[in-house]
């Protein structure tokens, strides 16, 4: 289907939540053609739910594997560490990721930068190096600007 598995989760009262992105963005007849899928296969499978919802990540998509860093690289992120780096978990940059990396064959070891914001009056860019592996979670963090054009 050209689809993409984000997440799943169980919800109390029997809600199953899907998460599901693809290349472009998800459409609303691709969350319903994957609930018509998934409903036909949870029936054959035996799986037990009372409601299906498949959805979006949304503008705030969590970043899960390896092969999201490199499909998002370029673009702001946030992310928790597992273990605090100068008394801080949670960052916030642009996702920079090595010109020799390939999505299929990167490790968990392979390490990647952010770009902070600067937060001195300096300007300087701080930049956090940091590996899979010592990440609790991670997702896309847009700016978003409401305002719109002046007329």
């Amino acid at each position: 289907m050209d689809i993409e598995l984000v997440d799943v989760e169980r919800a109390p009262l029997g809600l199953l939540r899907v998460t599901i992105d693809r290349l472009g963005g998800v459409r609303i007849e691709d969350c319903e053609q994957a609930s018509k899928q998934l409903s036909r296969v949870f029936e054959v499978e035996n799986v037990d739910y009372k409601r299906l919802e498949v959805g979006s990540p949304g503008i705030d998509r969590p970043l899960k594997k390896i092969a999201d860093f490199v499909r998002f690289a370029n673009e702001r992120i946030e992310i928790r560490l597992r273990e605090p780096v100068n008394n801080r978990k949670v960052f916030a940059g642009i996702l920079r990721v090595p010109e020799n990396a390939v999505a299929n064959e990167i490790t968990p070891d392979l390490v990647f930068s952010l770009e902070m914001d600067p937060e001195t009056k300096s300007g300087e860019v701080e930049v956090l190096n940091f590996s899979f592996d010592s990440i609790d979670r991670a997702k896309l963090d847009p700016v978003i600007d409401f305002k719109g054009k002046k007329r």
